[in-house]
């Protein structure tokens, strides 16, 4: 394994090695099973695998948020280093990867990033886009690996790699979930003890929306979605959908149509989301 800290040590790395086909997984470190998932996925699919490790300052739109965002790229660096492979590791400042201008692009990927997170997290999606196109140029991988749980996000980059004609293959990997059936996210660090036994409430109530879908229709679902959180005091309900998988807008019926259904929701001021097949 190697570690880089700037683009340009990296990219006169990148030039000496004849790699054929390069695959990238992006994180923000912490990370936990699921990003190891990727990475072995990608290790499997390419001759080199790169991992970024970057909290990415243009798609928090609470300061807070991105303070106390976990950072533990020691550890990140022993897990990676355990998988064995050709992994290189792009760990940089934003200056690096920025170039000293630490600001979004301009993007308009329509409905897209209005709806559920978008609605909640302004400017969101435009840093995520922006972050991503940044490592999509300076790394080029030909293959890249992102997780269903930021469905909504995965959308938006293949929406970006469709407008700006990036020549890279989006590869989509299923939710990887603890045994309890919370969905493995960096931000479960942040819950104590408590709230963590707490969690996995929210792929349950997920599973009883799929299991009611034959008997009654999408907004009933979520009028009885909202009215189960709103008795548990605990949780703080940001929204529930169940949207279309290619468009992401609610449907009023499923009738056959590819659906999803869609949650984030706060415990003890953290806040998780989660999704699942309908």
């Amino acid at each position: 394994m190697k570690v880089f800290y700037q683009y340009k040590e990296l990219n006169v790395a990148k030039n000496k090695y004849p790699a054929k086909s390069i695959g990238l997984v992006p994180t923000m470190g912490a990370l936990h099973e699921g990003h190891i998932t990727l990475v072995k996925r990608a290790l499997e699919d390419n001759d080199l695998v790169l991992v970024s490790i970057f909290v990415n300052p243009t798609q928090f739109d609470n300061k807070n948020d991105l303070k106390n965002y976990p950072k533990t790229l020691e550890s990140d660096l022993t897990k990676l280093q355990t998988l064995g492979g050709n992994v290189w590791v792009y760990a940089p400042e934003a200056d690096d990867l920025y170039n000293n201008k630490i600001e979004p692009r301009v993007y308009n990927f329509g409905k897209l990033e209005t709806t559920m997170e978008g609605a909640h997290r302004e400017g969101h999606f435009q840093g995520v886009a922006t972050v991503v196109q940044k490592l999509f140029e300076a790394l080029q991988p030909t293959v890249a690996y992102f997780g269903e749980k930021d469905y909504q996000q995965l959308q938006i980059i293949t929406a970006l790699v469709r407008q700006e004609n990036i020549p890279v293959v989006i590869v989509s990997c299923p939710i990887i979930r603890h045994e309890d059936g919370l969905a493995m996210s960096s931000r479960n660090k942040r819950l104590n003890i408590k709230e963590r036994a707490m969690a996995p409430v929210i792929y349950e109530t997920l599973q009883k929306a799929v299991a009611l879908k034959d008997i009654h229709s999408p907004p009933q679902i979520e009028s009885w979605i909202t009215e189960f959180f709103a008795l548990q005091p605990e949780f703080d309900l940001e929204y529930f959908s169940i949207a279309d998988i290619q468009t992401l807008e609610k449907v009023s019926a499923l009738n056959g149509s590819k659906t999803r259904a869609f949650i984030a929701i706060k415990l003890g001021g953290v806040r998780l989301i989660d999704n699942i097949k309908f």
